[in-house]
């Protein structure tokens, strides 16, 4: 393999004059074929069968009007799952529909409904969405549907957006309400009282999206079901739930924590499929020594530039923000040559205004926009018409997201394509090395904790808000016991008040004038975001919320919208507004983070061996932006350093973690630097053996190495060693931590299991084809340049070699590895 290339000239990205002949799928896949520089690096391609369609009859119990109007839509028979979910939901059993995206899951929720409310005129039903924009988008088709069947209930969006006379037309008259846990948290659970008919008419309650509900956020939603049940049984009414979700590991056991009590699970999809080409593109090796590939954005960029020159509509999805608006100016630059109006291809993702937003999603349903660069924004079943390819440029952190990205192409029986460029991150190379997992690798669970105390308390003090607790009531399936517990602790506090009650129980009221759910947010996430405004119009072009803000919008960044550079001038902190002002750079900023962790409670511990100890509690993690890089586009060199002074950011949760003896340290040959080099790679393959054993998106999953004191601080990867705690007493601690506040049970798993971790760990980097360690195992361990030439001499004559030094760690640690 030629190792001589540039790292901004991958071998395909040469001019292709002869693509614009070239018309289709089959035909870019035909040409890549041929192209033997590029497929040599295609190390998976696979093509799932089509699959017929399985129909049942349209049911006997259909109301009249409403099997009218499907007839009317040319629906003579219903999908398989689409007949069964009519059946179980019409009898009142709770069920989750979980089948691959475009297989019509929406009827699965609207003919039980619809049909509900045919036939009882008072009957309403609530919709939930994880976004604002899902449930307008569904609102529009809805509606459409309701005309076509006759019905005159009416259904309305209900969210921040929603005017004074249309949320009063919501409570009265609305027969569907549309809205997001959000709003339903804070703006209709604690007003009950006004919503007195609406809740006594309650007969279904649809939760779509349902695999998006993980971790906290899935946690809060838990606990505002749990909420919700209570207040409709207050009004008389006990409604059937229904879930959709795309594919995830336990859409059953998902659902059932969710509400506290049994689910159906339907599985088994009726609706047809095309064939779909899955390819996995690992980028060629540039630097050996280093492991170093081509940039997977480029190689991203050239290919999808590839299936637009042939007009394949295509969806480009990236890892974050700024990835995104990257891809965006490199595809636009790289196909001007070709004549393609720069604004048939649109970026999106959040931050973006919502008027922006509902352009580029009508541009891709009228087909006027042939490309889009997309965060996971679009992974949500947001009506974007007919598209035949997805790029994922990165893999998006599990096998459900991966699956649920490409399932955004292929929406109808035609061929479609589903590629995966990988990055040189660990987790991207373990799968690109053993591609055949994409394929057959089983899908990760939705893990949600709403016992969560920190959690439970919060949505108690909401409960108790809307309604007095009884003594002996329990909340959902939280027991009566754990409920009391919790509201004499609240009571000591006075936050409730515990007077006494009919036959002589205890009666819990609320007692402060706070209104508790504006301080509880389900996603904890601040509720004020920044606004981003553009000095030369004085006009608000963006929002970003406040944790994106210190990485995006620092001064001197260089904030990225819609294909256009802003530089930010100014940001009012205080008053959450940044300036920025329209430039044309030739590169772009990425922030860099430090990351500390200090153990606040140690829960339960173990020594491991003589120089290995383990441990698991709660931890404190203070991220801090310190500064900035530019990167120049398309070379991506550095071309400069900036400081940032921001506030840090902090955050509470579990986590489990490491510690290696200083002595051990000490021992070894090599200088105490690169030590702790080889300590950084044992993390990042422990990080990527982690994720893949609790089946979880990595980025679920913090890890940072510092010390077991809570002293030290550690730059974070690829940044400069020169600020290493060298003194005595300093153990260096690799740190595993739950990504989200309060943590979702993580961290104790992994203590659990810290004897196989460790020699899983040891068995992925020793059974590594390479030669001194790669992104595959300890992971990219690249340093910017060193400070020094002595310094530089130590680097280049060990970090060849980081590999062979972790292992013998490993050795002096008494880690064997496990087969």
């Amino acid at each position: 393999m030629p190792t001589t290339m540039l790292a901004d000239d991958p071998p395909f990205a040469r001019p292709q004059a002869p693509w614009t002949s070239a018309r289709g799928l089959p035909s870019v896949l035909e040409r890549w074929q041929d192209d033997g520089g590029l497929w040599r690096n295609v190390a998976l391609h696979h093509v799932v069968p089509p699959r017929d369609a399985h129909h049942a009859e349209v049911p006997d119990a259909l109301h009249p009007l409403l099997r009218d109007a499907l007839a009317r839509r040319g629906i003579e028979r219903l999908y398989s799952h689409q007949a069964r979910a009519f059946d179980l939901a019409r009898e009142g059993q709770s069920i989750v529909v979980a089948t691959p995206t475009a297989s019509g899951k929406s009827l699965c929720y609207h003919l039980p409904v619809l049909d509900r409310l045919a036939r009882e005129p008072d009957a309403r039903a609530l919709y939930l969405f994880p976004t604002k924009a899902l449930s307008r988008d569904q609102e529009a088709s809805l509606r459409t549907l309701m005309k076509d069947v006759g019905l005159t209930h009416g259904a309305i969006t209900y969210d921040g957006d929603t005017p004074g006379d249309a949320r009063r037309a919501a409570r009265e008259r609305s027969g569907i309400l549309l809205t997001n846990p959000d709003m339903l948290h804070a703006g209709i659970l604690p007003h009950h009282a006004s919503w007195a008919r609406f809740f006594a008419c309650l007969r279904y309650v649809v939760v779509d999206e349902l695999h998006t509900y993980r971790g906290v956020f899935g946690s809060h939603l838990a606990n505002v079901l749990r909420r919700l049940q209570r207040i409709a049984r207050f009004h008389g009414a006990d409604p059937t739930f229904v879930f959709a979700s795309a594919t995830i590991g336990n859409p059953r056991e998902h659902a059932q924590r969710m509400i506290g009590r049994d689910v159906t699970l339907i599985d088994e999809s009726g609706a047809p499929t095309g064939p779909r080409h899955v390819v996995v593109y690992n980028p060629p090796v540039l630097n050996p020594e280093l492991g170093v590939r081509a940039s997977y954005l480029k190689t991203a960029v050239s290919l999808t530039a590839d299936l637009l020159r042939a007009e394949v509509p295509t969806i480009v999805f990236g890892q974050s923000r700024n990835s995104v608006e990257v891809m965006l100016k490199y595809l636009r630059d790289r196909l001007a040559a070709d004549r393609i109006d720069p604004e048939c291809i649109q970026a999106y993702r959040s931050g973006y205004l919502p008027e922006t937003r509902r352009r580029i999603e009508e541009g891709l349903r009228a087909g006027s926009i042939r490309g889009v660069v997309a965060t996971n924004a679009l992974e949500l079943g947001i009506d974007i018409g007919s598209l035949q390819a997805v790029v994922c440029a990165g893999y998006p952190g599990s096998i459900a997201a991966l699956w649920q990205r490409f399932g955004r192409a292929g929406r109808r029986s035609d061929p479609s394509l589903a590629l995966m460029v990988a990055s040189s991150q660990p987790l991207d190379q373990f799968f690109a090395l053993q591609a055949h997992t994409v394929i057959g690798a089983p899908v990760e669970h939705a893990r949600i904790d709403p016992d969560n105390v920190e959690i439970l308390v919060q949505h108690l003090k909401c409960a108790a808000f809307e309604l007095p607790f009884e003594e002996g009531e329990a909340l959902g399936d939280v027991p009566p016991a754990a409920v009391k517990d919790a509201l004499d602790y609240l009571a000591q506090h006075q936050v409730v008040h515990a007077g006494a009650g009919a036959g002589g129980k205890t009666v819990y009221h609320w007692a402060t004038d706070a209104y508790p759910a504006t301080h509880v947010s389900l996603r904890s996430v601040g509720w004020d975001n920044f606004v981003v405004i553009d000095l030369d119009t004085d006009k608000t072009i963006a929002e970003m919320d406040w944790r994106a803000t210190h990485t995006m919008l620092h001064v001197q960044a260089i904030y990225q919208h819609e294909g256009e550079q802003y530089q930010v001038e100014r940001l009012d902190f205080e008053n959450h507004k940044a300036f920025v002002r329209k430039v044309e750079p030739d590169y772009y900023t990425t922030a860099m983070t430090y990351t500390r962790v200090a153990i606040t409670q140690e829960d339960d511990g173990a020594v491991m061996s003589a120089g290995l100890s383990s441990g698991m509690g709660e931890v404190s993690v203070i991220e801090k932006v310190v500064g900035y890089k530019k990167i120049k586009f398309h070379t991506h060199e550095n071309v400069g350093y900036g400081d940032v002074r921001l506030p840090e950011m902090q955050m509470h949760t579990s986590a489990c973690w490491m510690t290696i003896d200083e002595d051990v340290v000490r021992a070894m040959p090599q200088p105490r630097a690169i030590v702790l080099d080889a300590i950084r790679g044992v993390m990042n393959a422990m990080h990527l053996v982690a994720s893949v054993g609790l089946m979880c998106d990595p980025r679920d999953l913090g890890h940072t190495l510092g010390d077991r004191g809570g002293e030290g601080e550690l730059p974070s990867k690829g940044e400069p060693l020169s600020s290493l705690a060298a003194g005595p007493g300093f153990d260096p601690t690799i740190f595993l931590y739950d990504a989200v506040p309060g943590g979702v049970g993580l961290a104790p798993r992994l203590f659990e299991d810290r004897e196989s971790l460790m020699r899983r760990t040891r068995a992925l980097i020793d059974g590594c084809e390479c030669t001194g360690g790669c992104p595959a195992c300890i992971g990219a361990l690249v340093s910017p340049p060193p400070a020094s030439a002595a310094r530089a001499e130590i680097v280049t004559s060990a970090s060849s070699d980081l590999k062979h030094l972790a292992l013998t760690l490993l050795d002096a640690l008494g880690v064997g590895a496990t087969h």
